[in-house]
């Protein structure tokens, strides 16, 4: 990846993502081929924050029926990554 903005597309808004928050990690959507080193990187430069731990998942995306026509529609598949700040640090963007 070249640019580090390119790495991060949006944070996750969840049920699960903001129980998290009291455990200091956060949820983003990131680029399917970005790897956890530039994750770390794109959101330290980004957010100026300090990251301890970069846990990723990919997600399948689920077959969808149609309703008026008998075929088959897929959702895109997802890359998630859950970031652990360091003491201290969060993201202004989850801030209630």
């Amino acid at each position: 990846m070249k640019d580090l903005r390119d790495v991060i597309i949006r944070p996750i808004v969840s049920e699960k993502s903001f129980t998290l928050l009291e455990q200091n990690v956060f949820a983003f959507e990131v680029h399917k081929s970005a790897s956890k080193p530039e994750i770390r990187d794109a959101v330290e430069t980004i957010f100026d924050v300090s990251v301890l731990k970069v846990n990723t998942l990919n997600r399948k995306g689920k077959l969808k029926r149609n309703r008026r026509k008998p075929t088959m529609s897929k959702r895109p598949d997802v890359k998630r990554a859950y970031v652990t700040l360091a003491e201290g640090d969060s993201i202004e963007l989850f801030e209630v």
